[in-house]
């Protein structure tokens, strides 16, 4: 059985949290997600798959199966996972198992989706509602209730894939937002690439870092925005170091860099 990566920390969402939040399967193998109830009563959370495409500002876009590129509709039918549906006591841990099953005439590449952990909202009982019209003087009651979620992608690699990057067109931005570094990256290979921007000054002191950058397979090409505070403003003066490195518990290598004068 190939083996599987856990590439990021964990997540939380409401009285949700979720490890690892990206999920790496090598061929045919297998994973595990580990979901925690960190609230104070029982949580039910439902479980499903969704195919997302990122954009190229990063933002992402929820795609329906009558849309689904050929990879897309390969990789819902290749992802399995159980249970599909999760009552949690709390403090309660339980893992929701990942499996990958690519045919064998499916051609190597990085395929992916995005599974989505959504709390259930608990029943009305017969007894709320009824407390809830007395409130309401016996007409009619609209109570809203937040439904949390958190969405991880789960990539599926088959065969010897690489993945690089290049930065270019580094620049400050100031704007009645605040102040940001944008820069574009250029993803090239057969997957994507993920991992952290960090500026320098020459003598290497870190001005900024940004966590969590990634092109994704579909792209090959997007911008980032990496806000800047008020306190690290002055300090960009002279040219500015920018790497983008795999995240230190993924290796910390370095995949692109880039100088660049942003005063």
């Amino acid at each position: 059985m190939a083996a599987s990566c856990w590439s990021a920390p964990a997540a939380a969402q409401g009285d949700l949290l979720i490890a690892p939040t990206r999920v790496i399967v090598s061929g045919a193998g297998s994973s595990e997600v580990v979901l925690s109830n960190i609230g104070n009563t029982p949580a039910t959370y439902r479980i499903s798959l969704e195919l997302r495409r990122m954009e190229p500002d990063g933002n992402f876009r929820e795609i329906a199966e009558a849309e689904a590129t050929p990879a897309e509709k390969a990789a819902l039918e290749m992802v399995r996972h159980a249970p599909r549906r999760i009552t949690l006591l709390p403090g309660q841990p339980q893992a929701v198992r990942i499996s990958a099953r690519p045919a064998p005439e499916l051609p190597d590449g990085e395929y992916r989706v995005h599974m989505s952990f959504r709390a259930v909202p608990p029943a009305v009982t017969p007894e709320d509602a009824a407390r809830d019209a007395a409130a309401a003087g016996g007409g009619l009651t609209i109570k809203l209730t937040p439904v949390y979620g958190i969405t991880i992608p789960v990539f599926v690699r088959k065969g010897n894939l690489d993945g690089k990057a290049v930065i270019a067109n580094a620049h400050l931005v100031r704007n009645s937002d605040g102040a940001y570094v944008e820069l574009d990256m250029t993803r090239s290979g057969q997957r994507s690439v993920y991992g952290e921007l960090i500026g320098k000054t020459p003598s290497g002191a870190v001005l900024f870092t940004m966590r969590g950058v990634a092109v994704y397979a579909e792209l090959t090409k997007r911008t980032v925005r990496v806000p800047i505070g008020a306190d690290r403003l002055g300090k960009l003066r002279g040219p500015v170091r920018i790497e983008y490195r795999e995240l230190p518990e993924n290796g910390g290598q370095l995949l692109a860099e880039t100088t660049a004068n942003l005063n």
